[in-house]
């Protein structure tokens, strides 16, 4: 029975691990938010962007099973070298600002939640906190082996997803509006367009589709594991959406009737606690800080796989260089904990990036996908092409939208 559930696992775990880095606390914060604003009435928005996702997935993870190739390699050979240094350079400024960010929130949401168990009251040090958690993520990254990664995404998102299904029972809303939030419709309100942008936004990031092919040349796939790909793709599709919908659903239940708004993860904390009690409050910080690392871990670890894609050389993460750029990665979520704030213009100029370069990476693909002397026989049908044109001018706007929206909060 133990192997088949590894098997089964093993077969699973690319999809386990884009679940992971999907589904941190940028995305605890969008779906909070929606919840609280707008009750369930965004459901759509965010089952069109994971079943959006789930195709992305299936593109990029055939491609490399039909070339073995990776994208940025491959993007630097079919589009020259300073259009692949600019994705790279995009995505790595986003990941890294993430990474500050993501520490940051998860530190100050469990030194909220501790409050009450310090007699100052101040809760547990947000620097001692950063420095456990930066020390943890380090020390399951010098076991430097894949499978050891994947074993313990597995045990991440299988508290998260634990913490926030348990959660979202616990202060589920009325069914039926989730069922009103699949019709489509953009809801009244000053952020709304932003706010969509921003549940798109955390679920379609051209990285995730990046990683997807990394992942597939990780185990090896082929032709023939396209069974297994899309098995793979279709549970890391519909995991993200069942825990997006639980978080949206946790606020939904207990803050939209009350008219109560979250812009952060520590909104949650404080208005969430008096409405649904300290045992419930507890399961759901447990969820954030599962989502935070499952979402750290893959941040850290991707600037050295992302320049060995580019570079087309072996992942090892046991090199001086992958452990340098690795411990790097973990000191930059120190910064928000010891200096406080938030980098407001650098996170502007990151997801201005991210919003750049997602349309620019899909809109990439969708030419390679099209070469025969690249794809043979399995180059895009006319079905594959319409829907992943759509997909990409939806990205194009979505991005507009989003861009719009940062600068009119300024």
């Amino acid at each position: 029975m133990s192997k088949k559930l590894a098997l089964i696992l093993s077969s699973i775990a690319p999809g386990l691990f884009l679940i992971g880095y999907n589904i941190g606390t940028g995305s605890i914060t969008t779906m909070a938010s929606a919840g609280a604003s707008y009750g369930m009435s965004l459901t759509w928005a965010l089952l069109l962007s994971c079943i959006f996702t789930y195709f992305l997935i299936v593109v990029f993870g055939q491609y490399t099973a039909v070339t073995g190739n990776t994208i940025l390699h491959s993007f630097k050979n079919n589009f020259g070298k300073w259009v692949t240094l600019f994705v790279l350079a995009s995505l790595l400024i986003s990941e890294w600002v993430s990474c500050m960010g993501v520490m940051g929130i998860v530190t100050q949401v469990v030194q909220e939640w501790s409050r009450p168990l310090t007699s100052s009251g101040e809760g547990f040090s947000p620097i001692l906190l950063a420095i456990i958690f930066g020390g943890l993520l380090y020390i399951i990254f010098w076991q430097g082996r894949h499978r050891f990664f994947e074993k313990i995404l597995a045990v991440f998102v299988a508290i998260m997803g634990l913490s926030f299904v348990l959660t979202m029972f616990m202060v589920i809303p009325d069914p039926q509006e989730v069922i009103r939030g699949l019709v489509p419709k953009i809801p009244e309100g000053t952020n709304k367009l932003l706010l969509v942008s921003g549940m798109v936004g955390t679920t379609m990031g051209a990285i995730l589709y990046v990683v997807r092919s990394i992942l597939v040349q990780e185990k090896g796939w082929t032709v023939k594991d396209f069974k297994i790909e899309k098995r793979d793709a279709f549970i890391a599709a519909l995991m993200m959406f069942v825990l997006s919908i639980a978080i949206m659903a946790s606020a939904a239940g207990t803050l939209y009737p009350r008219g109560l708004k979250v812009d952060n993860a520590i909104d949650m904390v404080h208005l969430l606690e008096p409405l649904a009690g300290r045992f419930a409050i507890s399961v759901f910080v447990a969820g954030i800080v599962a989502a935070g690392l499952s979402s750290l871990f893959p941040i850290v670890i991707l600037a050295p796989w992302l320049f060995a894609d580019y570079q087309n050389k072996p992942r090892d993460m046991r090199s001086n260089s992958s452990r340098l750029l690795v411990l790097f990665g973990v000191a930059l979520g120190l910064v928000v904990p010891i200096f406080g704030g938030r980098p407001v213009y650098v996170m502007i100029l990151s997801q201005a990036l991210a919003a750049i370069v997602t349309p620019l990476v899909l809109g990439l693909m969708l030419v390679l996908i099209n070469k025969t002397s690249i794809m043979g026989k399995y180059k895009a049908s006319l079905n594959r092409n319409i829907l992943m044109g759509l997909i990409t001018l939806f990205t194009v706007m979505v991005a507009v939208a989003g861009i719009m929206g940062i600068f009119g909060e300024l």
